[in-house]
């Protein structure tokens, strides 16, 4: 692949899983290659080879049939992101807790401003973005590429199961409990930043809706009896 259509696919990559982390673009939509060639005035042969990317990525789901979607993760792979985000997010903030910079504490503090700049002013795609950023901006300072680009594809999935099963975890929550976190690096308290994490992605999987009701057919479909 030349330069320009690498370049071409990564935008084209990039724009998708914007739309899907910043809540534009939601689970089942249909990503018709014609159109988003006339959107990036690009051939539907590059736009077929960002969606094979995106559907590597698992944000998209590709039918020979039907064309390409954006995915609707089912309930265990929903479960099974937040377990892996776990094991690697306790791990990352416990060895953080103990090489952690000032610097890199004012660059933390910065970030959480940013944070609540954009709740206060109700940027929905900011905040989400800003929010789901955090994580993978502690797993740089690691210096650790591979976890943070890791971290940063499950961050993504995260994002679209919170869309397909309408969490009800605040911004505002999110936001508070990455303050909490922030303050036991400062403090260089590993054992309290490794809690408060955990406590953190146990709160905002728990707030998703995993466990949707089966309807019963007969129930649903009969008049109720007088």
């Amino acid at each position: 692949m030349g330069s320009a259509s690498h370049g071409a696919t990564e935008r084209i990559v990039a724009s998708i899983t914007a739309a899907i982390v910043e809540r534009r673009l939601m689970p089942g939509t249909k990503l018709a290659e014609q159109k988003i060639a006339d959107i990036f005035a690009v051939s539907r042969t590059i736009v077929r080879q960002a969606l094979n990317q995106l559907s590597r990525d698992h944000l998209v789901t590709l039918s020979p049939a039907r064309g390409a979607f954006v995915a609707t993760p089912s309930v265990e792979e929903a479960r099974q992101v937040f377990q892996v985000r776990g094991m690697l997010e306790t791990a990352m903030v416990k060895a953080l807790a103990t090489s952690i910079t000032d610097a890199q504490i004012s660059q933390l503090r910065q970030h959480l401003q940013l944070e609540r700049e954009a709740i206060a002013r109700t940027d929905v795609p900011g905040r989400t973005r800003l929010l789901a950023d955090f994580h993978v901006v502690l797993a740089r300072m690691l210096g650790n590429t591979v976890l943070a680009e890791l971290l940063n594809d499950l961050l993504n999935r995260s994002s679209l199961i919170a869309l397909m099963y309408q969490s009800s975890h605040s911004a505002e929550h999110s936001q508070d409990e990455h303050s909490r976190i922030v303050e036991a690096l400062a403090a260089r308290d590993s054992k309290t930043a490794t809690k408060l994490l955990t406590q953190h992605l146990s709160s905002v999987e728990r707030n998703l809706h995993l466990d949707p009701r089966s309807p019963d057919l007969a129930l649903a479909l009969l008049p109720p009896t007088p």
